[in-house]
């Protein structure tokens, strides 16, 4: 544990020391996102535009990650056990990719759907069995999602079927490609 925390610290200094606009604290170890890590951070949150937590065991993410990396324009927290995220992600008003591959989400992230700037979301390898397609097509931004080896109810793979206009990735028994596009 002791190593985990030298590791997280590590990082956390050499990004503010060397003004990095990245933070990578994926395969820490992580249950959650450490409080103080938000202090050391507090004076270059606004440069940070990418962060990283891939491949931790976080069960949640605090609404404090959103509300302190505001210029945030890409999150990975892909291999974690999430089954949510906070409403606080809506507010992302500069978020233009996030991965959420291979948690434990078993419903879409509606919030998601609020981001004007996202681009692309990939949410691969977790339970989802319906996508919100009507809110998706709304979203201005929208050019890939990812929703591989979900288990898609046979009503969201039928509407799947359908062009649209953004790339959707998706392998069912019923798409004999797995890339649809306008």
């Amino acid at each position: 544990m002791a190593e985990a925390v030298a590791n997280v610290a590590r990082r956390v200094n050499a990004t503010v020391e060397e003004g990095r606009d990245n933070l990578d604290l994926s395969k820490c170890k992580l249950i959650s996102f450490p409080d103080g890590v938000f202090k050391v951070l507090r004076n270059v949150a606004d440069n940070i535009r990418v962060v990283t937590l891939a491949d931790n065991e976080l069960k949640s993410v605090s609404r404090k990650l959103f509300s302190t990396f505001t210029q945030l324009r890409e999150l990975d927290l892909h291999g974690n056990v999430l089954t949510k995220l906070p409403d606080a992600v809506g507010e992302m008003v500069h978020l233009t990719s996030i991965d959420l591959a291979n948690n434990r989400f078993s419903t879409f992230p509606d919030k998601l759907t609020e981001i004007v700037s996202l681009e692309r979301i990939n949410l691969e390898g977790n339970s989802i069995t319906e996508i919100p397609l009507e809110k998706l097509y709304n979203m201005p931004s929208l050019k890939w999602i990812n929703m591989n080896s979900n288990p898609l109810d046979s009503s969201t793979r039928s509407a799947l079927q359908s062009p649209h206009k953004f790339d959707i990735l998706s392998t069912t028994e019923s798409l004999n490609d797995s890339v649809n596009h306008v």
